[in-house]
């Protein structure tokens, strides 16, 4: 491990050491049926506000991560076209996942035809904005968790990573579901609060997004910022070049 790939982030409950070296960006779920115009939320009458909100700031980490060389891992939510890996008649995953019409055929923004929440439509497509770049990972789940039943842990077992930063949507459901099994697994994980979003509860005034905060930082993990991570990777980037340039 070189001295440059370690960096330190103002975090919660204390500072969080981050391996660059060993670490992984995870971005849950910001995909078009949760976070854009036409998408199942916003059908459903659900404010995608704060899923939007929480986009620019993703991508300035993302784009950092990338050139500081850490791995971009995208999780997205979708089904096949069959529903065959939704659950039995019986499961709550099936049930709450019909509710909001899954498999549903829809026209996306662009009049091309789409079904909600079905692999390789628009409805599952990453948001534009957060398009991702060659070499980044996409790996499709049909649980909450990254973790169930898909090949994250291998990839990232294979890359030899430890540290994990999440972002994406929605807390208090796949982000924190997904930063739960990676912490039951050993490894280290920093949620970014402003990268993260949540609408549960926010039209009867309560927030689950705190609630996870909580969680998080006091069993589970570490929370920062985006702008405590990018000043991290800043200094740590200045120390590579000084290093380089000596």
């Amino acid at each position: 491990m070189a001295p440059q790939d370690m960096m330190t982030v103002n975090a919660r409950p204390g500072p969080f050491g981050l391996d660059l070296g060993h670490a992984a960006v995870i971005v849950v779920d910001m995909q078009n049926d949760f976070g854009s115009p036409g998408g199942m939320f916003e059908r459903a009458g659900i404010d995608i506000a704060q899923i939007r909100a929480v986009v620019r700031p993703i991508t300035r980490v993302v784009d950092a991560a990338r050139e500081a060389g850490v791995p971009i891992v995208y999780l997205k939510m979708g089904f096949r076209p069959d529903l065959s890996d939704l659950g039995p008649e019986h499961a709550t995953n099936r049930q709450r996942h019909q509710f909001m019409g899954v498999g549903e055929p829809v026209v996306a923004p662009n009049g091309s035809p789409s079904r909600v929440l079905i692999r390789d439509t628009w409805n599952t497509d990453i948001v534009d904005e957060l398009a991702p770049a060659p070499g980044d990972h996409i790996i499709y789940k049909h649980r909450f968790s990254g973790f169930f039943q898909t090949d994250l842990e291998a990839l990232l077992r294979g890359q030899a990573v430890r540290d994990l930063i999440f972002t994406g949507c929605t807390t208090s459901i796949c982000v924190e579901s997904t930063l739960r099994d990676a912490m039951f697994r050993d490894f280290r994980c920093l949620l970014l609060e402003d990268c993260t979003a949540e609408p549960i509860g926010a039209a009867a005034g309560r927030t689950n997004h705190e609630a996870s905060l909580l969680t998080i930082e006091t069993l589970l993990g570490w929370v920062a910022t985006s702008t405590a991570l990018l000043h991290g990777l800043a200094a740590a980037s200045a120390d590579l070049h000084h290093a380089t340039s000596v």
